[in-house]
């Protein structure tokens, strides 16, 4: 082939798409076949209709910062500045004035947790501890890898999602600990500032443990970073999304599939659209510059963000941090994991009540001050510099596919990453300090925001093609790459693969060796197999 030239198939030997089980050719496990059986549609629920509720009643809330507390004896590196302790436990709280408290699991006592906020290169070291309950107060699916009747109902392990960190510290998914114990994980926090979040990742019932409240911000900041003079301070707000089912008594209310034997289901999704823990909450804010920190902890939910009369507004970092330049935008589509922070100038709009609307539902009143303020802080028009990976820099491209496999009632009962399960040898070991290109085919229905834990990636492009495969099993294309967005040129953790996509990410293996997982952030497919070890090797 001449130089140049881009190639309009990819060789796929091993891709399965979307199919039946049983004509897959994939070794079944019993609960595969039980969940077969078993198909039953899910029943009527006592749901709450949240848009019933009165709408901006309850004003924002804003997480508490984790405070540090004393150093446990013997006192570490002297590269690890704070400790802090943070309690898993059971509370209830208030999600809506006109709603009874719900029982939740909680960080610390808050949903979301307390966020804690460190300078990059200073580390951290965090203890959590587990004071939940003995016995889950959502659906276990005992069929579901990691969480058969032999394991323990309640187990946690917290992972810090975008975290450059030791693999013993990284939160892997196995490495659970039950009511009454503790573990000590180390951040070194040897990165750029960023906006990381931490969750429960625990085999099998991740999606239970982050439905139920297990969850919260983690914020690097850095001298570059500070040098710029964004909004800070009171004008620095974080927003957690997240969705529930709620019962029309205010408790969270899990969707199962009607077999109590098998309830597992594809997707968990809610109408009631919580933000830092409250329906349909307000913001009084004052006229000038607001950074706002997003990010979509939601199980299964991706949000179309916008606000009332399509004002404008800028994204400023993704995941990983800072953008090269602000990205100007009418409206936002993040998935779960994702994270945007973004800038609304208020300054024109002096006694307005301005709607963030998430695609028709309005979630969120901004109540504009009327009082004019000086505003000492800047938007500037370029942020990070920000280089791009050459391609010729990878030493090796994988491509991995994204499978979904049905019943014959066209339900999906399993979920795979290049067809592997998760107990299946570790196929993907790239060495410390190498580059790989990691290509993402989806010939599903649904878009996957996938997750590399330990690393930080840049989107190549996403290119359409046929879902089926060419009798010499090739992908035929349907048009050209296409480069990602400006709202998404950046360092990202997370990349939404579209369906009917090949999706391509140039990532570089950095920090350390050691295993670590990657996996679909629909935490229902996560929890069903969508999830696979990797390990990074000494350099040759």
């Amino acid at each position: 082939m001449p130089k140049g030239r881009q190639r309009s198939v990819i060789t796929r030997r091993k891709f399965l798409a979307t199919s039946s089980l049983l004509g897959a050719g994939l070794a079944l496990r019993p609960a595969d076949l039980l969940a077969q059986r078993h198909h039953i549609p899910p029943q009527p629920s006592p749901e709450l209709d949240p848009s019933r509720l009165a709408k901006f009643v309850d004003p924002l809330p804003i997480p508490p910062r984790a405070r540090p507390s004393p150093f446990p004896s013997p006192q570490p590196h002297a590269e690890y500045r704070h400790f802090f302790r943070i309690p898993l436990r059971e509370i209830t709280t208030k999600l809506h004035r006109d709603l009874n408290p719900t029982r939740m699991w909680s960080c610390a006592g808050s949903v979301p947790g307390p966020t804690v906020e460190a300078r990059s290169g200073d580390g951290v070291m965090i203890e959590w501890a587990n004071h939940l309950p003995a016995k889950h107060f959502l659906p276990i699916d005992h069929h579901l890898h990691g969480a058969e009747h032999d394991k323990p109902e309640v187990r946690a392990v917290m992972h810090l999602h975008g975290a450059k960190v030791p693999p013993e510290s990284d939160g892997y998914p196995e490495d659970w600990k039950t009511p009454g114990q503790s573990v000590i994980y180390r951040y070194p926090n040897r990165q750029d500032a960023a906006t990381l979040w931490y969750h429960d990742h625990a085999m099998g019932i991740n999606r239970l443990n982050i439905y139920a409240g297990l969850f919260g911000m983690f914020l690097i900041r850095d001298a570059f970073e500070d040098g710029l003079n964004l909004p800070k301070g009171d004008a620095e707000i974080p927003l957690v999304f997240f969705d529930r089912m709620l019962t029309r008594d205010g408790q969270l209310l899990y969707p199962v599939s009607g077999d109590p034997e098998a309830p597992w289901v594809s997707e968990a999704s809610g109408e009631a659209i919580l933000i830092n823990g409250k329906l349909f909450p307000y913001l009084d804010v004052a006229p000038r510059r607001y950074r706002f920190r997003l990010l979509n902890a939601s199980n299964s939910r991706m949000y179309e963000l916008r606000l009332q009369n399509d004002l404008p507004f800028y994204q400023i970092a993704t995941e990983q941090g800072l953008l090269a330049a602000p990205a100007k935008l009418q409206n936002l589509e993040f998935a779960p994991a994702e994270r945007a922070d973004i800038v609304i100038d208020f300054s024109e709009h002096r006694g307005e009540q301005i709607t963030l609307i998430n695609d028709q539902t309005p979630i969120l009143q901004f109540r504009v001050g009327r009082t004019k303020v000086t505003d000492v802080s800047s938007l500037p028009k370029t942020l990070r510099p920000f280089a791009k990976i050459p391609e010729s820099q990878a030493v090796r491209t994988r491509v991995l596919t994204l499978n979904e496999y049905e019943n014959k009632a066209g339900d999906p009962i399993l979920l795979l990453l290049n067809a592997s399960y998760w107990h299946q040898p570790v196929t993907e070991k790239p060495l410390l300090n190498s580059t790989e290109i990691w290509s993402f085919v989806n010939p599903t229905d649904d878009t996957h925001p996938i997750h590399l834990h330990l690393v930080r990636f840049q989107i190549l492009d996403r290119q359409p093609y046929i879902p089926t495969l060419h009798p010499e099993g090739e992908l035929r294309f349907l048009g050209p790459r296409v480069p990602p967005g400006p709202d998404e040129a950046g360092w990202k953790d997370t990349v939404r693969a579209h369906s009917h996509m090949v999706t391509r990410i140039i990532v570089p293996f950095e920090g350390y060796t050691g295993r670590y997982v990657w996996h679909c952030h629909i935490l229902e497919h996560e929890d069903n197999e969508m999830m696979r070890p990797f390990e990074v090797l000494p350099p040759a």
